[in-house]
């Protein structure tokens, strides 16, 4: 069941202020207790609030289902990814190995002259070229690279879930937050599984994100 906007606000005053009663709680919403009778209800009935006579309401702690997935589909991809790391489609092997460890990350992106995402390297793409006995200061990252339609992409707008959803599917720790534009995918930033852990502790530490 979904909360509606009155009763998300019932539940964050009796958080902050419980235990407090019915009477206070139409104060501070500026309603009548009738009013808010039918919301303290579903409330008390779900599990939210928890109803003691003579106390008032009390914040039962436990973060109730529907509220939590409701908070999760309200957080997109654009809210918490990180900068993408990106190399230019020419780039040697070498340099991009050099890169990937300066940097500190598992992946990079390869972009044209645009921008536009043309590839991806993994340590594993680079690992395999460097024990290939190849001459590494000569070969172009785009011979090595994984090319579209192989790459897994998301958009600002998704839903963390979904991007989750996307990381778990194809066993990847991090894809290219990528805009459409004039029939090219445009680099704009990363969305890794270091990204989406940061988020589920914050949700588990019940901190404002």
């Amino acid at each position: 069941m979904q909360l509606n906007e009155r009763q998300q606000k019932i539940a964050e005053i009796v958080k902050e202020n419980g235990p407090i009663t019915g009477e206070q709680i139409a104060q501070e919403l500026s309603l009548t207790r009738a009013t808010l009778r039918p919301d303290l209800a579903i409330l008390t009935m779900t599990g939210i609030l928890e109803a003691r006579p003579r106390v008032g309401y009390t914040f039962v702690g436990k973060r109730n289902s529907s509220m939590l997935r409701e908070k999760l589909d309200s957080l997109t991809v654009g809210d918490f990814m990180s900068s993408a790391k990106v190399v230019r489609d020419e780039m040697t092997v070498y340099d991009a190995i050099v890169t990937l460890f300066l940097e500190d990350v598992g992946s990079l992106f390869v972009v044209g002259r645009d921008r536009e995402l043309v590839g991806v390297l993994s340590r594993k793409d680079l690992l395999r070229a460097a024990i290939g006995n190849q001459d590494l200061d000569q070969l172009p990252v785009n011979v090595i690279m994984t090319r579209m339609p192989n790459i897994t992409v998301c958009e600002k707008g998704e839903t963390l879930i979904r991007a989750g959803m996307k990381l778990i599917e194809k066993q990847i720790d991090a894809m290219p937050v990528v805009e459409e534009k004039d029939g090219k995918l445009i680099v704009l930033g990363r969305m890794t599984k270091t990204n989406m852990t940061k988020v589920l502790i914050a949700l588990a530490n019940d901190e404002s994100i």
